[in-house]
């Protein structure tokens, strides 16, 4: 009798250990759930940098906007096409050139 109190003390002991075991791998907030959640963290906080900078050029751009005729004009050549007076328009075609031998 005495041996078998030792073993029943023994296997749940057992039991509670690979209960807490599981809980902590496989559980709701357990390590495989943990770690996928730090890489969608990860993954936010580079789409965050990303977007960061993105806004940081268009304030920079804004600012320009604002403070100076040199990004007008900038932007006016080339979205609107601007030429000034007594300037020459040449455009480059970067399409790939095809040569034939008859």
């Amino acid at each position: 009798m005495k041996y078998f109190s030792q073993f029943l003390l023994l296997a749940l002991a057992v039991a509670v250990l690979l209960g807490l075991q599981y809980q902590y791998w496989l559980g709701e907030n357990g390590h495989f759930e943990s770690n996928k959640l730090l890489a969608k963290i990860n993954n936010q906080q580079q789409l965050n940098d990303n977007q960061v900078g993105a806004n940081n050029l268009l304030r920079t751009d804004v600012y320009d906007l604002k403070n100076g005729l040199e990004a007008v004009e900038e932007h006016a050549r080339l979205d609107l096409g601007l030429i000034k007076p007594n300037e020459t328009f040449v455009q480059v075609s970067t399409a790939p050139t095809t040569h034939s031998r008859y």
